[in-house]
């Protein structure tokens, strides 16, 4: 299995080459290169072609979520993620809204971020559980829901399981655990589910359930 070509930027040095030994250190990612800005980093992201960026938002000249846009502009099959210790939800929404492909915080453990980044082979955006609330709120406002809610009564029980377990940022290899069921069956259930709804995505799917009333974001605490 081909490695993930990761470019780190982070204008801290010590955590970004302590990230990067973090990384390597794992069969399936390769650190392909670094950048202290965000100018850096589009310059870099342009030379190397990683597959991932791993972007910090508070850096000098030119901050992540500014580099984020041009890099989505001019390069939008890179992945962008940003890792960051910003948990507000205008930095949140300006990342979303620039093309970010996942919010990670950097208080996150080292193996919790192997199994988010894996995951975005799978389609799964990383994103830190203290986020999804405020991620789908945003969301939510700005999305334009295409089918009426009453389309949500075609929903069979098992999958407004899932649903429920989406809007609260589950990946599809936790919802399988939670309910005891393959992932192949998660996977299925969730391509139902966008087709019902009418949605594209699970970001979508998730944000008209929140904006319908469908799950409510406190129903779980954890």
């Amino acid at each position: 299995m081909r490695s993930l070509r990761i470019l780190l930027v982070d204008d801290h040095l010590l955590f970004r080459k302590g990230l990067a030994r973090l990384l390597d250190a794992q069969p399936d990612f390769e650190v392909v290169g670094e950048a202290a800005d965000g100018l850096e980093a589009v310059e870099q992201t342009r030379r190397l072609r990683p597959d991932l960026v791993l972007m910090d938002i508070r850096m000098p000249n030119c901050d992540g979520l500014e580099a984020t846009r041009r890099i989505k502009a001019q390069m939008p099959d890179v992945q962008v993620v940003m890792l960051t210790v910003s948990d507000d939800e205008q930095d949140l929404a300006a990342a979303v809204r620039y093309g970010a492909d996942g919010y990670l915080l950097k208080d996150i453990l080292p193996e919790t971020l192997f199994q988010q980044l894996r995951g975005l082979t799978a389609g799964e955006a990383p994103i830190s559980r203290a986020m999804t609330g405020k991620l789908f709120r945003q969301l939510a406002r700005r999305s334009q829901p295409a089918v009426q809610p009453v389309a949500t009564a075609v929903l069979s029980a098992r999958e407004c399981e899932i649903l429920a377990l989406v809007v609260h940022g589950y990946s599809n290899h936790e919802i399988a655990e939670e309910l005891g069921i393959a992932r192949n069956t998660v996977k299925n259930h969730l391509r139902n589910i966008l087709a019902k709804l009418g949605v594209r995505n699970r970001a979508q799917a998730a944000a008209y359930a929140v904006s319908h009333g469908l799950v409510c974001l406190s129903e779980r605490s954890d």
